[in-house]
């Protein structure tokens, strides 16, 4: 079988880089001091990085810097001189998941691939079309594909396709979580997520079970399979993990890919002692294949906390410790008396010559070839080794094993910079000083996102409500369409509110509805890339808008964003009111009220607990203090929607509102009944347009991020 597939290792420090390319690692992925989603991993200083680069290149490997957090626009003006040592030096790509921050690589550092984070929530080949179509030369879709979805991504698009393969798995859609962010203020978009989700929780009736620990990831006995779907990156998750971790487990997939790249389907086998080595490497909540083979399940999910257990990975001992990984090279050594002595080393496409001191006419005993060659063998701890070394004597012969010595390190020295200057780069675009103009501030309009009928049918009987979001669970049918068309005459607008996640299913459903949605709603509210990338292929023509879970936090995210036909986006939520102002969302809808969604899950609540009953609505998880928090059951797409604990509320920051000169204000209804629903627009309402200062009317609510935002 000619086909190849990257063994990607995790690098969360130096050693473990070594580990890794010890092991047979193709290629790496490491953070920097800034801008990586392992926050608490040791990073590696500039310094360290650099040598790094080196490193790997000299091995024959790659490196992928870790740029995949979102960046505030006061950060951006960082980006360029964090990244350009890096650049210059020969850095092979970037992951990235801002989608800002892709297009400032793109134009500032076109030379250098970047791939689509995970981060990026890509759950099809729409979306990784639509970032082929913006540079991005690989992808690393959700973990929540099927096979089925990763082999479709890569025949429709012919990206490199990596996934992970091996390691711990989020329960939420990466890059789709606020829940530590707004629990305890800790964003997973920013590298420091606390993992709220592998603590207790419970549902009405049930004792508390770890119900969104999932197992971890091992696809050891799946590698044909994952081969044959396209793959062409095996990912194995672990920056925060010890080297002896990395180890192991690159050297497992390594051993095995290479196995059934060799010798088919028919003789692969992973033997129980292997597969015994690779669990043991680091076990806390057992193992699944993930969601290769199915959906969801609670055959996933580790119930039980583990118990304290001896340290597996100091257990495995460190044994690569005392290997080296040597690169062979080709030398020839000429000594001629009364001449510089001189050196040949290649390697590769490389060669490199380099003269010594004058070889002396030997007095009594000349140097033997055995003797030279014994000691211009001696490479030490260097990088190389000698396979072919030719020794050429004219003459009785000597010169000091220190001059040899001299003459093997500046020959070594100079292959290694001639081998390392392939890599080299040089700064071919400058960054300018750039600002995005702002339109003129107006009295924001006012408007509301429903979740359910009756929320639609009070909404619209609100005046100062212009516009409408309808989510799609609930707005596309005849019952929606009647409620619409009925108020058609009105200055109201509607859109449709797209699911945050767009699958196959998904897509055959809207496919259903396309044509009778567009005699009914106005334009489209986008919660992903695959909805834009379908829009666009229906040939739609209304106004796009987008939610706040695509994340725009800096200017060139809304350059990016307007560029591509999309007219309004929605303030972050994790931004502070100064960000935010700094931002300009003078163009963009700041939700003011509800409930806002802290995780987007493929796994569903209450088929873990229960028996998944297909049936759309609503249930509750409790955390260990018995706070509550709203699940919303989204069947049609299969996912649940996670809530805060209790809802934002804005309305009463007016002073702080007229500074932002937002287009829109917004209401976000989900739970609230019909009544809650007017008592709170009432309320909100009053306080936004008297500019009155008003109490809120909950008891218990949050300000979100408004003010302290997020490290």
């Amino acid at each position: 079988m000619k086909r190849e597939v990257e063994i990607l290792a995790p690098a969360g420090s130096i050693e473990s880089l070594k580990a890794a390319i010890l092991a047979g690692a193709d290629a790496v992925y490491i953070g920097g001091i800034q801008f990586g989603a392992r926050a608490y991993a040791k990073n590696l200083s500039e310094e360290e990085l650099l040598d790094a680069i080196d490193y790997v290149h000299i091995h024959g490997r790659r490196i992928y810097l870790t740029v995949n957090t979102l960046l505030k626009d006061s950060e951006m003006d960082g980006l360029y001189s964090y990244l350009l040592p890096y650049y210059k030096r020969g850095l092979d790509a970037v992951i990235v998941q801002d989608a800002g921050v892709a297009a400032y690589i793109r134009r500032y550092f076109p030379d250098l691939q970047i791939h689509a984070s995970t981060q990026m929530t890509i759950t099809g080949s729409r979306g990784a079309a639509f970032w082929k179509a913006q540079g991005i030369t690989r992808v690393v879709p959700a973990r929540e594909l099927s096979l089925a979805e990763v082999r479709q991504i890569k025949q429709e698009t012919g990206l490199e396709v990596e996934c992970f393969v091996h390691g711990a798995l989020c329960y939420c859609y990466s890059g789709q979580c606020l829940m530590s962010s707004m629990i305890g203020g800790r964003s997973g978009n920013r590298g420091q997520c606390a993992q709220p989700c592998r603590l207790p929780w419970q549902v009405k009736g049930q004792k508390p079970k770890d119900l969104m620990s999932l197992k971890d990831l091992c696809t050891i006995e799946m590698i044909p399979d994952l081969i044959d779907a396209g793959i062409d990156s095996f990912k194995i998750e672990g920056r925060m993990k010890q080297p002896e971790y990395v180890f192991v487990v690159t050297q497992m997939y390594r051993k095995y890919a290479d196995a059934y790249l060799a010798n088919g389907r028919e003789k692969f086998r992973v033997t129980q002692s292997d597969l015994q080595k690779l669990q043991e490497a680091y076990q806390r909540r057992g193992y699944s294949e993930g969601y290769y083979r199915q959906h969801n399940g609670k055959n996933m999910i580790s119930f039980q906390r583990p118990q304290p257990a001896k340290d597996r990975e100091k257990d495995q001992g460190n044994s690569w410790l005392d290997e080296k990984i040597q690169e062979k090279i080709n030398g020839k050594l000429i000594l001629s008396v009364g001449q510089s002595a001189k050196l040949v080393v290649s390697a590769k496409e490389t060669q490199i010559l380099c003269t010594g001191e004058i070889v002396q006419k030997a007095q009594s005993q000349p140097l033997s070839k055995e003797r030279i060659e014994k000691q211009m063998r001696k490479t030490g701890n260097t990088d190389f080794l000698f396979d072919q070394l030719e020794i050429v004597l004219e003459g009785e012969v000597f010169l000091p094993m220190q001059a040899l010595n001299e003459l093997r390190r500046e020959g070594l020295s100079l292959l290694s910079e001639g081998l390392l200057k392939t890599y080299r780069r040089e700064v071919k675009v400058q960054p300018k000083k750039e600002t995005i103009p702002e339109s003129k501030g107006k009295d924001p309009e006012i408007t509301m996102l429903v979740h359910t009928q009756e929320q639609l049918e009070q909404a619209l009987l609100i005046p100062e409500i212009s516009a409408i979001y309808v989510d799609s669970t609930v707005g596309l049918g005849m019952k929606a369409y009647r409620l619409l068309q009925s108020h058609a005459g009105s200055e109201k607008r509607f859109f449709l509110a797209l699911p945050y996640i767009l699958r196959k299913e998904g897509i055959s459903f809207l496919e259903q509805e396309y044509s009778e949605a567009l005699t009914h709603y106005d334009g489209m509210l986008i919660r992903n890339w695959e909805s834009l990338s379908w829009l666009w292929e229906k040939g739609y023509e209304g106004e796009i808008r987008s939610d706040q879970n695509l994340y725009v936090w800096n200017q060139y995210g809304k350059a990016f964003f307007k560029e591509n036909g999309i007219s309004r986006i929605t303030a972050p939520a994790e931004l502070n009111d100064r960000e935010l102002l700094r931002l300009g969302i003078t163009e963009a809808a700041l939700p003011v009220y509800g409930y806002q969604p802290v995780m987007i899950t493929a796994n569903c609540i209450e088929k873990t607990t229960g028996t998944c009953r297909r049936q759309e609505g609503g249930l509750s998880i409790f955390d260990r203090y018995q706070k509550e928090f709203r699940v919303q059951k989204c069947c049609k797409y299969c996912y649940n929607v996670i809530y805060n604990l209790n809802p934002l509320y804005l309305a009463d920051k007016q002073e702080e509102i007229r500074a932002l000169a937002p287009a829109e204000l917004r209401l976000d209804m989900t739970v609230e009944t019909g009544k809650e629903l007017q008592k709170i627009t009432a309320s909100c309402i009053h306080a936004l347009l008297s500019g009155e200062k008003t109490q809120p009317f909950v008891s218990e609510f949050t300000r979100g991020h408004f003010k302290r935002g997020v490290k």
